[in-house]
């Protein structure tokens, strides 16, 4: 099964605490194999990669347990069930939720509080109740950069084929190609380029080229086996053992698969890729605007 959302979550993380558990990461192994969760699914992140969903999830019933009054934080990352988490587990109900903690005086007012802009927190709460606040920020966040990288493949179609091919080159100077110096990365002449749209230094010092061919395909139409030998070809007659092949298409698996019988280094850059690359190294991009989610430092609060 997939991991409970953080609701379902309740009730357990509650009767662990009863148990005596620390803390969540404690809580972790036990939710586990009350859930018969798989190795891969209790070890799936969120989109972050910082945190499992699990812990993710687990971590946020733990809070709206002790918003409730149910659990209480006695000392630096520990936590302990209270008088009224036990009453509750005296007289278990089948199901903890929002619904039944919203009966202990302060929860609704802390779940409430600070919410200004409800139409950004009512629409998801709407539609998915049990979803955490950072499973909704990554989903609001993954639908974003999904809208952003289509409209990058969208514009990158209307431009020239050297404007193109200059856009390439200045995405391999960002991530570092070239020592990340532009005046390493040179376009090659728009005839008798023999295939290669640019030529840019691997590192500061030139010590190897990496050879570019960047096109522009139509949706639908995937760079196939031939252009590939022929870019092959190429970097066989200069010399060259490394290339980068870009479209804003996709390559076939017959094009793909080619490249496992040649000698050069070459990598296959497909236009979701390329929109990916250009997003995290803020090339054609930018940044509208930055929000960062903080949690405790719990080093800084630790007694000596």
């Amino acid at each position: 099964m997939s991991v409970p959302d953080y609701e379902t979550l309740m009730l357990p993380v509650l009767r662990l605490f009863g148990e005596g558990v620390p803390n969540v990461a404690a809580c972790l192994p036990r939710l586990r194999t009350e859930f018969a969760l798989t190795e891969a699914e209790a070890a799936e992140m969120l989109p972050s990669g910082r945190v499992t969903i699990l812990q993710n999830r687990a971590h946020w019933a733990r809070t709206y347990l002790s918003k409730a009054g149910l659990l209480h934080s006695p000392g630096r990352n520990r936590h302990a069930i209270t008088e009224a988490g036990r009453a509750v587990l005296a007289n278990p109900p089948a199901r903890i939720d929002n619904a039944f903690l919203a009966r202990f005086a302060g929860f609704e007012d802390w779940r409430t509080a600070g919410h200004e802009a409800p139409a950004i927190d009512a629409a998801p709460r709407a539609t998915n109740p049990a979803v955490t606040p950072e499973e909704t920020v990554a989903a609001a966040i993954a639908a974003l950069d999904a809208a952003l990288r289509e409209d990058l493949v969208a514009r990158l179609a209307t431009l020239s084929p050297q404007r193109f091919e200059r856009l390439i080159l200045d995405l391999l100077s960002a991530m570092g190609y070239g020592g990340g110096d532009l005046s390493n990365a040179r376009m090659t002449p728009t005839t008798g380029d023999g295939g290669i749209d640019g030529i840019i230094h691997e590192d500061a010092l030139g010590l190897d080229a990496v050879y570019v061919q960047a096109k522009r395909y139509a949706p639908g139409n995937s760079v196939g086996r031939p252009a590939i030998q022929q870019f092959i070809g190429t970097l066989t007659g200069e010399g060259a053992a490394k290339g980068v092949f870009v479209t804003t298409s996709a390559f076939s698996r017959e094009a793909r698969e080619f490249l496992g019988k040649v000698q050069q280094r070459v990598v296959l850059i497909d236009g979701q890729h390329l929109a990916r690359l250009l997003i995290r190294h803020r090339v054609g991009v930018r940044e509208r605007e930055r929000h960062a989610i903080c949690t405790i430092d719990e080093d800084w609060f630790a007694e000596d």
